[in-house]
């Protein structure tokens, strides 16, 4: 079977940490060459990580006719641009999250893929682990009765890293980019709805170029439930999810990160029983990986549509206004793909 041969663009951590260790597992695919816009660090990234080929532009790297697929993992500004010249250049896109820094970004790069007939994904790994689908079965299954509500924690303490692209915010810095678009994703996700409006108080800190450390608020969602969350760049950490129902809970002690010995398992209260439904750590990244080269290479549906993370960002956006103005704002219904 033919393989995906990715290019990676730019020489992020991210990368090294779990894009190219998950590319090596996977039989469906390998990684061709690494661009930066220094040459010498793209070829010492590629010595380092064992790939064939570096360049010293992004634009060179599409110009290389055996790559079929980039990875950009760059600052969320530059997410637009590169994947409407990776488009334009005929190739299928993995996008870091969140997609761009607005909405109307995101729906451009999405327009742009169409158009050039190629594949776009945000790289929202979590939601391809199986635990998700067994959550989902539950909650059809009405065993924890309606949903009344979604409270999620995803926090670190990232302070400390002097000159970091998240304490920017013209490239789209700060916690509600960073990682509440993780809590707004899952909360989208699980109630299979879009919100209505936004709430959220933050903490914009002076010493971190004025980006939200920390963002605590409220999603309202139709039907009445919603999403309560705290997220920060600078707090203790945790990545908890729970959803509450009318006869039960559904608890994920590590709801996202499974790095280190973090627990996949699930815990689910109902009926006044409490258990604990257990699963394999894998490799969510693995798994998204040959999810999207099983869309290219053989026409296999997308797990992940690309307009979702147009729809990400919207909340994302309204979050961030309500925060700096201190009002709810409400998220207005998108017709067509939008």
């Amino acid at each position: 079977m033919k393989k995906l041969r990715w290019g990676i663009m730019g020489c992020a951590q991210i990368a090294a940490k779990a894009f190219i260790p998950s590319v090596r597992v996977s039989d469906m695919q390998a990684i061709a060459a690494v661009a930066s816009r220094d040459e010498a660090k793209a070829r010492s990234y590629a010595d380092t990580h064992g790939i064939p080929g570096a360049y010293g532009s992004y634009q060179d790297l599409l110009t290389d006719p055996n790559i079929d697929a980039v990875y950009i993992p760059l600052p969320n500004h530059l997410h637009r641009e590169w994947t409407i010249e990776a488009a334009r250049a005929g190739k299928h896109v993995l996008v870091e999250k969140p997609m761009a820094v607005t909405a109307s970004d995101a729906a451009a790069m999405v327009e742009a893929c169409e158009r050039f007939g190629v594949h776009l994904q945000e790289n929202v790994m979590y939601r391809c682990h199986p635990r998700y689908d067994r959550i989902k079965d539950i909650l059809r299954s009405g065993e924890i009765g309606t949903i009344r509500g979604v409270h999620g924690v995803f926090t670190s303490d990232r302070s400390a890293l002097a000159g970091d692209i998240r304490f920017v915010r013209e490239m789209g810095g700060g916690s509600l980019y960073d990682i509440g678009c993780y809590l707004f994703s899952a909360a989208r996700y699980l109630l299979e709805t879009e919100p209505v409006a936004a709430t959220a108080q933050a903490f914009f800190s002076p010493d971190h170029g004025g980006v939200d450390m920390m963002a605590s608020g409220l999603v309202e969602f139709p039907g009445d439930a919603a999403l309560t969350y705290q997220c920060g760049l600078w707090a203790d950490f945790a990545n908890t999810l729970e959803i509450r129902g009318t006869r039960g809970t559904i608890r994920l002690p590590s709801a996202f990160s499974l790095r280190g010995d973090l627990s996949p398992d699930i815990q689910v209260t109902a009926n006044g029983e409490t258990r604990t439904e257990p699963f394999e750590r894998g490799n969510q990244q693995q798994a998204l990986l040959d999810g999207f080269a099983r869309a290219v290479l053989l026409g296999e549906p997308e797990a992940i549509g690309p307009w979702d993370g147009v729809r990400n960002l919207r909340v994302i956006e309204a979050s961030l206004t309500s925060a700096r103005e201190k009002r709810r704002v409400t998220i207005e219904p998108q017709e067509g793909g939008a």
